[in-house]
């Protein structure tokens, strides 16, 4: 059988989540397979596990589409912390041991933006493990709102979520007040007591496992957790409104795309996340498909080699 990297150029596109990494592998007009290993944020995961899902995932992409990692011409990842040169350094690094050919690495709002607005002016919203807002207007400026972390920022994020919801569950508890989103905190934690959850809520810990939680005590109509979700939504579209204002000061049509976990799997996020923007910018016109930020990271690898070449 004649391999596939014998007769075309071949890319890469990673998206290095906080809890999954996402890999696609493609020529110059296909994807040729894609994968989904564990996250490779390395402040969330540390190197090691970073590396090993990073391998991973490009591996099992790549085994997929019947490639070799050594074929590929260019590789982009997007991920959080890129802008350091420490990570920036550390990502790069992690890949080379697979691929040969050219790699960049950016941060996950600008991958999340080319797979909105290949090339184009708009504003992407993401809200996965932490949250950000990105935008680039008609000039090529861009901005962003948010993003900087979860121990002090990330606004209605997933890490958010969790983390109002342990709270909201204390308040609830101090005040004498039932709510079905303490039963849900605890199974998810796999713990049996609320003395269980006060010493894991304490150790720092991933509070974005506890979005789903969340979302099913609020479907259920458990009225905190609604509020908590409506929070978020509210929180994400003042990102929103932040970059809009900054890059398109007169008001007039400018395009949102959305993307991320809570997003995809919270209509109530989405709901007041729209109703809030479109009170706060009338102009913005939101796409509610989720985007999927590795098709961005794809279509950048092609344009490495792609100016190159010009």
């Amino acid at each position: 059988m004649i391999k596939i990297e014998a007769l075309v150029p071949l890319y890469l596109g990673i998206d290095g989540g906080g809890t999954q990494t996402t890999c696609a592998v493609g020529d110059h007009l296909r994807v040729l397979a894609t994968s989904v290993a564990g996250g490779s944020n390395i402040v969330r995961v540390g190197e090691p596990e970073a590396r090993t899902n990073l391998r991973e995932a490009i591996t099992k992409a790549c085994a997929a589409a019947g490639v070799s990692p050594a074929a590929v011409e260019a590789a982009v990842i997007g991920i959080a912390g890129a802008s350091v040169p420490p990570v920036k350094d550390a990502v790069a690094a992690m890949i080379g041991d697979l691929v040969p050919g050219e790699i960049e690495v950016v941060g996950d709002m600008v991958i999340a933006m080319e797979a909105a607005f290949p090339g184009l002016p708009g504003v992407v919203v993401i809200s996965g493990t932490g949250s950000v807002a990105f935008g680039r207007n008609h000039r090529e400026e861009a901005g962003r709102a948010g993003g900087w972390g979860s121990a002090i920022s990330d606004e209605g994020s997933g890490y958010w979520i969790g983390r109002a919801a342990v709270s909201a569950v204390l308040r609830a508890h101090d005040a004498g007040t039932s709510t079905t989103l303490l039963r849900g905190i605890l199974d998810c934690w796999r713990l049996n007591s609320l003395e269980e959850l006060l010493q894991k809520g304490n150790s720092l810990p991933g509070f974005a496992d506890l979005f789903p939680a969340v979302e099913s005590a609020a479907a259920a109509g458990d009225p905190i957790a609604q509020q908590i979700l409506a929070a978020a939504g509210s929180e994400l579209a003042t990102l929103a409104g932040v970059v809009i204002g900054r890059l398109w000061p007169a008001e007039q049509a400018v395009r949102v795309a959305i993307g991320g976990g809570v997003f995809a799997h919270s209509p109530l996020v989405r709901d007041t996340f729209w109703n809030k923007l479109r009170a706060q910018c009338p102009g913005a016109a939101v796409d509610f498909k989720i985007i999927q930020p590795v098709a961005g990271a794809l279509w950048m690898a092609r344009r490495m080699t792609a100016t190159t070449r010009e």
